[in-house]
């Protein structure tokens, strides 16, 4: 392209760009530099996207200086189209109206900030920037793309709006909007206060620091908002305040610190609201949440902390594989047990068993007893007839073993019984003459410990109701006895 063949905005670009100084095209009237109406902004400050082209690719530039495309408030007419192109300058294109999506596919660039820019799209898969990707604020219509992409520092969409054109209609559910698929980031991924119509695809991405989403509106109701499966990170995802409508997915990650949903609102009702399975996260916060509405999945996820109150979590959930260390905040065995019920297959005993170790781990031993006392109740809807009747007798006599207090309140209350009605009416020996002095008491205690002898119960005979005690004792002594060695065994086995 000819210098004669430019208009005198583009001239003052052409010539700005050797020396890297900026061509500032804004009037400092709001109304009139909003890039919401630069399609009506005159020939005195537009500029060909073949013009720019023509510059990054084979500008000039002044010896002693560093050549830059720095541009605001400009009008950016027909195609910007860098597709396989390399430019070894810094562009900003700050508060520019695009008529048509940038083309930067498989480029590469210094740097690029295109903050506060309205633009139909952005086609940059497979980019490779040597510094920062800056879309602050920005007001995007259509699809970006940056599935693939290398960038060296931070990346920023904070506060910018995707999906979302000039009439106010949003993209079709069915459309991804923001792909950061396999995006490899050197430092941060800044998106505070983002908001996407759409899905929102981060599947593989590797970022090196963290990523923040706090304030961030996720919006796709009724399919998936947030596809993170197998994200990388290097720190944090704080995601504190964030609002998400549709199926949040970060199956398969890694998050060594926190995933911090603090305050957040996650909804997807019918569907999954948050799949969460094969994670690796260092701790997970739901802090103050709202109520998630719609299904949770935790399968087989690794956690160290988890910090939520049981009204957090959905009428579904499936817990099945899920480890952890800690749960906060610490409350009874009774307000975190409900929600152990909630799982499809009912009765999963590997949740049973992550929920007492977790309690055993802080030493509350009592709380660690409720909830082998609820696996067992629970695993006794499993069972036949027969053996959920055995189960019933040993719940009420000692609690499976982990009340063992009921078991010496039943001893003691037996033994009373016994000890008052041979008291009252002493059985006859078996053999006079022959027969020890009788004692009640001992004599009740031979009936009912079938181990011990003390010469009592075979020394003397009872006859008509009392000889049906006698066997009622007999039986109630073996049933406690039994279920007594249990609890020991179980007690022993935990130590």
């Amino acid at each position: 392209m000819e210098i004669t063949e430019l208009t005198p905005a583009e001239r003052r670009v052409w010539d700005a760009f050797p020396l890297g100084a900026p061509v500032d095209f804004r009037t400092c009237v709001e109304a009139e530099d909003d890039p919401e109406t630069g399609a009506g902004w005159g020939p005195e400050r537009t500029v060909r996207g073949e013009v720019l082209r023509a510059l990054l690719i084979s500008g000039r530039q002044e010896d002693g200086e560093a050549a830059a495309l720095r541009v605001m408030g400009a009008r950016i007419s027909g195609s910007l189209n860098l597709r396989y192109a390399t430019a070894e300058y810094a562009v900003l294109l700050a508060g520019c109206h695009f008529e048509q999506a940038p083309n930067l596919y498989g480029a590469q660039l210094r740097q690029l900030n295109l903050s506060n820019s309205v633009l139909p799209g952005l086609a940059a898969a497979t980019v490779r920037i040597d510094g920062v990707l800056r879309l602050t604020d920005c007001r995007i219509s259509g699809p970006v793309r940056l599935g693939g992409s290398r960038i060296t520092q931070a990346l920023f969409f904070d506060h910018t709006r995707i999906g979302v054109n000039a009439a106010g209609s949003t993209a079709p559910n069915d459309e991804v909007v923001l792909q950061l698929n396999h995006v490899i980031a050197g430092d941060d991924m800044w998106l505070p206060a983002l908001v996407v119509h759409g899905e929102f695809r981060l599947d593989g991405a590797a970022v090196t620091g963290q990523v923040l989403l706090n304030d961030a509106e996720l919006l796709n109701p009724g399919a998936t908002a947030l596809q993170a499966e197998t994200l990388t990170v290097g720190t944090d995802v704080h995601a504190m305040r964030i609002r998400v409508e549709g199926r949040t997915n970060v199956r398969g990650s890694r998050i060594p610190g926190q995933l911090n949903f603090a305050y957040a609102r996650l909804s997807n009702p019918g569907g999954v609201a948050v799949r969460a399975g094969s994670c690796t996260v260092g701790e997970l916060w739901l802090r103050e949440a709202a109520p998630i509405r719609g299904r949770v999945n935790l399968r087989r996820a690794q956690i160290d902390l988890i910090h939520a109150d049981p009204a957090v979590w959905p009428r579904d959930v499936r817990l099945d594989g899920l480890t952890y260390t800690t749960l906060l905040p610490h409350l009874p065995a009774e307000q975190r047990l409900p929600l152990l019920g909630r799982e499809e297959e009912g009765y999963v005993p590997y949740a049973y068993e992550q929920l007492t170790a977790a309690y055993r781990r802080i030493g509350d031993d009592d709380a660690a007893r409720t909830v082998q006392l609820a696996k067992q109740r629970t695993h006794r809807t499993t069972l036949p007839g027969y053996a959920r009747v055995w189960g019933y007798l040993q719940d009420v006599t000692v609690g499976y073993g982990f009340r063992p207090v009921r078991a010496a309140t039943w001893l003691f209350s037996l033994l009373l019984i016994g000890a008052l009605a041979y008291g009252l009416h002493r059985p006859p020996p078996l053999k006079a003459g022959e027969a020890p002095p009788f004692s009640a008491f001992f004599y009740t205690l031979d009936l009912l410990l079938p181990i011990i002898d003390f010469g009592q119960e075979k020394a003397f005979n009872p006859q008509g109701w009392y000889q049906y005690l006698s066997y009622l004792l007999i039986a109630a002594g073996w049933l406690l006895a039994t279920t007594i060695a249990a609890g020991i065994t179980r007690s022993v086995s935990r130590q």
